[in-house]
């Protein structure tokens, strides 16, 4: 029986000849004691066997991102309405879905900023998605206006004030921002609940549902979305797409 109990266990295809449903219940017990015997005495068996299914787990994830990232494409890379930033004509392009009121955001922009001065041929995307609550929200809609009324350049030292903004980001706050940039506060404040406003973060969460965007930051760098900051760091994993953009050419 322990023999064939590991056959089981080790083998990669079915055993077509072993019919469980054919034991009875006595039988069945016994093989059940008998598999828990060996896992108990060969634990590594099990180990082995987890490492493959995550394996095999990982690997149908990337496909699938990999078809989501294809399928969406326009809407990704193409809206016609998010800030681009780095090199607009770069042959790599990053986007990432930010909450202006998140931590991790926060704290990897300056890095993604580096990433972009660095290599010097980055597109960036941001696509506003927020999700914390109403200092997310107001700062969302803040950054939308103030592109809408002041362009490309204003909104890029909205983004700098409101990713570094201490506080609750309150109409007052952001009136003040407003001030700092240079665009007409009461023309954003007047701006910030209108439709044109209201579609942008529409479209934004229905993209993010469809390709099964929970949290801030997740990115889209080249083919592949990333759900949050890899565990590689984003320094080393746009690296490594690039290399592998090298590579296929």
């Amino acid at each position: 029986m322990k023999r064939l109990i590991a056959a089981l266990l080790l083998t990669a295809t079915p055993v077509l000849a072993f019919d469980i449903s054919a034991m009875t219940d006595k039988e069945k017990a016994a093989f059940g004691e008998a598999v828990r015997e060996y896992l108990m005495a060969n634990p590594e068996v099990l180990i082995e066997s987890i490492n493959v299914l995550e394996e095999r787990r990982a690997v149908e994830a990337a496909k699938s991102d990999l078809e989501l990232v294809a399928a969406n494409r326009a809407a990704i890379f193409e809206d016609g309405y998010s800030w681009v930033g780095g090199n607009p004509d770069g042959d790599l392009t990053m986007v990432e879905f930010i909450d202006y009121r998140c931590g991790v955001c926060r704290r990897f922009d300056d890095e993604i900023y580096s990433i972009l001065e660095d290599d010097g041929n980055i597109r960036l995307i941001l696509k506003e998605f927020p999700i914390l609550g109403e200092d997310s929200e107001n700062s969302a809609r803040f950054a939308i206006a103030v592109k809408e009324i002041g362009g490309d350049e204003a909104y890029a030292k909205a983004h700098g004030e409101l990713i570094t903004l201490r506080g609750p980001a309150t109409i007052e706050a952001l009136t003040k921002i407003a001030g700092t940039i240079g665009v007409d506060a009461d023309e954003v404040v007047n701006t910030m609940n209108t439709e044109s406003v209201s579609a942008i973060l529409r479209e934004n969460r229905q993209l993010a549902e469809r390709m099964g965007i929970a949290g801030t930051p997740s990115f889209v760098i080249g083919e592949e979305l990333l759900r949050g900051v890899p565990a590689a760091g984003l320094t080393a994993t746009v690296k490594e797409i690039r290399e592998g953009l090298s590579g296929e050419g």
